[in-house]
């Protein structure tokens, strides 16, 4: 009987121990090891989006500096069309791309922008106008695609026995490159 009454009292205190460290040494540990586990969680988020946006500085720090005038008569906005115009010519012949025309339009200067506008008709596969809208899109000057259409009317599936002129078609695209002005008085 005193074995188990010694064993009972053990039993007792133990549990009491027990109950103790639970309750008074640990207490709320758990649940304040959650809240700094979503909060280091948070954390890392910010991290990452804080090093993207670093690597974006770059980025927009040329796109700024290639795409940026002092003023409407600044030399940027016609040095830069040349510029461009060299630059779709080897765009498209790299990519295979047959050039029907290309005709630069007047300037249009705004407020804040010069905008110098180009026709082009351009024939070529599906595929090489993707690639070609995924490299204008990726460039260092600020391009911006007005409008395109794609001749691929029924009278040319009628007109047309062979298939291999058919995987091609004429695309008229009318794109733009803009040039940003610097300042309020743009004058």
């Amino acid at each position: 009987m005193k074995r188990v009454q010694i064993l009972a009292v053990t039993v007792l205190v133990l549990s009491l121990a027990f109950y103790y460290t639970i309750n008074w040494v640990y207490g709320d540990k758990p649940a304040e090891i959650r809240y700094l586990d979503r909060e280091i969680e948070k954390l890392n988020e910010q991290l990452i989006t804080a090093q993207i946006l670093s690597n974006e500085l770059d980025q927009v720090y040329n796109l700024f500096e290639e795409n940026l005038a002092e003023s409407k008569s600044d030399d940027v906005a016609g040095a830069a069309s040349m510029e461009f115009l060299n630059t779709l010519t080897v765009t498209l012949d790299s990519l295979g791309i047959t050039t029907v025309f290309m005709r630069p339009k007047p300037r249009i200067t705004g407020r804040i922008s010069v905008e110098i506008p180009y026709d082009l008709e351009i024939r070529c596969n599906y595929k090489q106008f993707g690639v070609l809208m995924a490299k204008l899109e990726s460039s260092v000057r600020l391009i911006q695609v007005n409008e395109f259409h794609i001749k691929n009317g029924v009278e040319r599936l009628k007109n047309t026995r062979d298939e291999r002129i058919l995987n091609e078609q004429n695309v008229e695209l009318k794109i733009s490159t803009l040039t940003l002005l610097k300042g309020k008085n743009n004058g």
